[in-house]
This record gives C-alpha cells, sequence and structure tokens, in this order.
C-alpha cells in the first residue's frame, strides 16, 4: 500500500484538511513516487522498503500509557506517510534519500509515540551495525521521555525483551551491539559520538544550537543516518527552532531544494484559525482518535475566557510561534520580513535612538526614515558588544551574537566593555556615507555624559529621554500599532525581532505603559528600547518632522 498517495488525495481532495505547506510537500512526494520502477534523477520510491518501519512498529510495539496501554501501536494515515517518506526513497545504492526530518505537530498527537517505535526500529532492523541512536533535549528529563518508551516498548515484546540489555546509561540491543541513550544540553561532553539516528525533542526548548550542530556532525561516518526533530511551536524567539523552522518552511514552500531535508509542518494556515472548529486538525492531525476533540476545545474555550492563556493554547496546540505569556505583542505582530535599501534615503532626515546600557551589555544605535506620502518607518539599526565578552555571551545565554556578528548585524568592541565612541562613530559614519540630515537623537538618561558630549561635537542634536510612563506610554503605543499593521520596515533584522520578542508591557493604574524584560536577564530588549526613543522623537516632533521629509 502506498499511503504518501493514499494521504496526499484525501489532502488534495479537502477530505482531511490540511495547511497549504503540508498538502504542498505532500503533492512532491506523490509526483515522486511515480518514479518507483526506474531513476528519474538519483532516487526511485521502493514501496518494500517504505512498509519495513510501518510492519515492525504494528507488529512489536506497544502504547504504554493511558487507555491504550498494553495495545499494539495502529499507526495512523499521516503517521504511515510520514513513514514511508522517510525511508522509501531510495537512491542507486539502496541508501537513503532523506537525513533529516522536520516533524511540526501539536502537543497530544502521538509525537512520542512514532519518536520511539522508530527509535526501536532503527535500533533492530535498520541492517546499521552498532547502531547509536539518541534522544537529545534541553533537560536530560525530557530526552528520557523517548528513552523511557522504548525501554517500556521492549518490555512488552517477549520477542524483543530478550536480545536487549539496560545498562547504566543506555540500552544494549546484543545481536548487533546497537545501544540507545539520553542526552542532555551540555553540548561540551558530545564528542566521540556515532550517531545512526539522532532525535531532537520538543527543539523549540533547545537554546544551544551547538548541540544541533555537535549532534548532526556526529552522523558523519554513518552510511544513512537520520536526524528527526519532532517539536511544537514555542515562545523563545532567535534560538535555534527559528532557524530551523525558517529553513523548512522554505523547503516546503520551494524557495530552497534540499533533497536531503524532509518538512511536514501541521499548523494552521493563519492565526485567527484557532477559533474555527473546522480548522484544528490542520496542527493536529491526530484529532478525534488519538488526541481528544472535547479536551481541546475546553481548551480554547478557557483561553476565550482568559486571554493570558491564548499564547500557550496558540503555541502548544495550533503551532503559531508566539512570544512568551507576559510579552507586549505576538510573534505575528512582530515579524516582518520586508526589507528596503538604505540607498532610498540618501540625503533624508532621520531622528535617531540610542539605548547604551551598561559598560558590559548590548548596546543599540537606531535611525528611523519616513517618506512622504507613506506611514511606514524605516528603521537602520547597529548593535554593540565587548569583544572580549563575545564567546562567554554565546556559551552561556546561548544566543548567535557571533552568527550576527559575521552577518554585519552587530560591531565588537575591543576589550572587555562597551566603547561609546564606536557607537557614535556608526552615526557619524552612515550619517556621511548617505548624506543624512539627523533631526534629534534621543538617547535614555543614563547615557555616559561623554558619549552625549562627543555626540555633540559631531554635530548632533541630543535630546534626553526620560524612561518613565508619562515620556514612554502614548510613543509606546504608537509603535505597537505601527509593528501589528507591519508599518516597521526593519529589514527583518533578527536581532531587532528578538528583542521585539522579549518586551514586556508594566501597566500603571492610569492605563500607562512602559516596557520591561517578561524572559530572563539573558533576553535583551536594547534593541526595542532604541527604537522607542525614536519613536518618542516622532511623537514629539511628528508634524514637524513629517512637514520636512
Amino acid at each position: 500500500m502506498n499511503y504518501i498517495i493514499q494521504y496526499n488525495n484525501a489532502l488534495q481532495a479537502g477530505e482531511i484538511p490540511a495547511c497549504g505547506r503540508v498538502k504542498a510537500v505532500y503533492a512532491r512526494l506523490a509526483a515522486d513516487c511515480a518514479h518507483s520502477t526506474k531513476f528519474v534523477g538519483r532516487y526511485i520510491f521502493d514501496e518494500a522498503r517504505a512498509n519495513r518501519p510501518i510492519e515492525f512498529i504494528e507488529r512489536f510495539c506497544k502504547h504504554s500509557k493511558g487507555e491504550y496501554a498494553g495495545k499494539p501501536v495502529t499507526l495512523e494515515l499521516f503517521q504511515k506517510a510520514f513513514v514511508q517518506a522517510l525511508f522509501g526513497f531510495v537512491d542507486t545504492h539502496g541508501l537513503r534519500k532523506y537525513r533529516e526530518g522536520f516533524f511540526l505537530v501539536g502537543r497530544k498527537n502521538g509525537k512520542s509515540t512514532l519518536a520511539a517505535a522508530l527509535a526501536l526500529y532503527m535500533l533492530t532492523s535498520d541492517n546499521e551495525g552498532g547502531a547509536e541512536v539518541y534522544t537529545a533535549a534541553t533537560k536530560y528529563a525530557q530526552s528520557r521521555l523517548i528513552f523511557d518508551e522504548v525501554l517500556a516498548m521492549v518490555k512488552q515484546s517477549p520477542e524483543l525483551s530478550k536480545h536487549f540489555r539496560k545498562r547504566k546509561n543506555d540500552l544494549l540491543y546484543e545481536p548487533n551491539f546497537s545501544k540507545m541513550q539520553p542526552l542532555a544540553r551540555n553540548s561540551d561532553t558530545l564528542d566521540g559520538l556515532n550517531a545512526h539516528l539522532v532525535l531532537l525533542d520538543e527543539l523549540h526548548a533547545v537554546k544551544d544550537k551547538t548541540l544541533y550542530e555537535v549532534l548532526k556532525q556526529s552522523q558523519t561516518a554513518r552510511r544513512q543516518p537520520m536526524l528527526l526533530m519532532l517539536t511544537t511551536a514555542g515562545t523563545t524567539r532567535e534560538n535555534v527552532f527559528d532557524d530551523l523552522y525558517t529553513y523548512a518552511v522554505q523547503v516546503a514552500d520551494g524557495a530552497i531544494t534540499d533533497e536531503r531535508f524532509l518538512p511536514v509542518l501541521y499548523e494552521l494556515d493563519n492565526r485567527a484559525e484557532w477559533s474555527d472548529p473546522a480548522a484544528w486538525i490542520k496542527a493536529n492531525p491526530a484529532l478525534g482518535t488519538v488526541k481528544k476533540i472535547d479536551t481541546l476545545t475546553a481548551e480554547v474555550e478557557r483561553a476565550r475566557q482568559n486571554p493570558s492563556e491564548l499564547s500557550g493554547l496558540l503555541c502548544k496546540h495550533f503551532n503559531i510561534r508566539e512570544t512568551s505569556k507576559s510579552a507586549w505583542l505576538s510573534f505575528d505582530d512582530i515579524n516582518n520580513t520586508e526589507t528596503f535599501n538604505l540607498e532610498d534615503f540618501r540625503g533624508a532626515y532621520c531622528i535617531g535612538g540610542v539605548d547604551l546600557s551598561i559598560t558590559t551589555d548590548l548596546t543599540c544605535a537606531s535611525l528611523l526614515f519616513m517618506k512622504r506620502g507613506d506611514d511606514r518607518k524605516y528603521i537602520s539599526q547597529m548593535y554593540f558588544l565587548p569583544a572580549d565578552r563575545l564567546q562567554e555571551r554565546v556559551t552561556q545565554d546561548r544566543i548567535p551574537y557571533d552568527e550576527w556578528a559575521r552577518r554585519g548585524l552587530l560591531r565588537l568592541c575591543m576589550g572587555n566593555s562597551i566603547n561609546y565612541s564606536d557607537v557614535t562613530a556608526w552615526f557619524v559614519e552612515t550619517v556621511q556615507q548617505y548624506e543624512l540630515v539627523p533631526t534629534w537623537v534621543y538617547y535614555d538618561s543614563y547615557s555616559a555624559r561623554y558619549f552625549v558630549d562627543e555626540m555633540t561635537l559631531n554635530g548632533f542634536n541630543m535630546v534626553r529621554c526620560i524612561q518613565g510612563p508619562r515620556t514612554l506610554s502614548l510613543p509606546m503605543q504608537m509603535l505597537g500599532v505601527d509593528l501589528q499593521a507591519h508599518k516597521v520596515i526593519y529589514n527583518n533584522n533578527p536581532i531587532l525581532k528578538w528583542c521585539l520578542s522579549n518586551t514586556g508591557v508594566q501597566i500603571d493604574r492610569n492605563g500607562n505603559i512602559v516596557p520591561v524584560k517578561n524572559q530572563s536577564p539573558r533576553q535583551r530588549i536594547d534593541g526595542a528600547a532604541a527604537l522607542l526613543d525614536c519613536f518618542v522623537g516622532l511623537y514629539e516632533h511628528f508634524t514637524e518632522f513629517t512637514g520636512a521629509i
């Protein structure tokens, strides 16, 4: 049975609702299945190979929890199609096409059971001697979940249990010396692995990109390794999940061709669908079978009554990327991929904003531009970090400052503190290069006096910006409205996007708002603060500024 074609036919006919990306991926997979007898390109679809793991799972694997405990695992159609896609496409040597899979699905859709069953198959029946299978997650307890499920499956199978031995840290399959082991996020201890299968569970919680890279590199000596990422969406932005999700979207949309990467993204087509029961199955393909409709209905109703619960619902059940519960704006509000060329503003008026923070932390400088007859705001930014603290920040904070520096989005100041003269130099350099006319530069009241003096000596009109509700509330509301309308064009800068997603809001008894950090101290808001300083200037001089541009 070709489950890929069966599933695709149901998707395209509308018998099974699905988002556009799932339909597009399976349409391509179904078309590729036509090459089952001769090679067109590098691969054919081998239906017998595709069915082997399905037959193994349904013969040997049993559930260990809940109402299905002790019963054989029977895969859903969407699971069978995914498994066939992973294992069925092979090259002229009989080796698998796909080496990475990105499987995004709402919680309680059988993700862990499927992962455990695939791990057991790869340990025992994938014709790989000494296979090493690893589950990895940020926390050791999370990585143990799939491992413990595998162990439970082994114990429930008389055929399998006699061949396995549980050791202190791993599970050994004695006939071919394969083993399975759970790993935590401490990527410094992962050298020497020779992984055949890696299961990255709940990728959204993995802050250490090095963990992903080390585990992927550990597979280079294997003939046909596989790295599977199984996850829901999350609330922490600009981590490894965002990078890989963005890549998966590009592959699914056909913008990037990667014949080794299989993205299956069960998500809503748009955020508004969370209130439409007919659309829920798009992110929950096991809804009505594994996942109970009445349970999800109760969760949705609870979010309707308590808006503070909505962010968690959207992330965990509908795979809408959000910021944290206390966030000022949703990720959909913040996310804007539109870009512009600063050359278009040569000779233009602009408003500056700067958040210097303390000498050892992230600092941001901003410029705001507008065009006559266009109510959008165009933002150019530069970030600064002490060079001597770069690796410490990358390692401890798990934030890709090094990558941002390589992309030219962040400048490194020599030594172990911010050199405010570097900030001045960026303003001077940008103004001179593009012949700009900076009308005002707003700075927070904690800025160093010598920075203000230096900027003034270089001809900038420096304006002190008191960081309180009387000054910030209305400009912050104006900024929020513009972000929600996608009228703030910031060249898709990932640092600003990250800062905005970290920004919470504090409301006083009069309804005034000011920005605050909504997560840990490592999650910076400096870019949002510098942008807000620009908006304070725009708010205070709106008529004057728009009349001059």
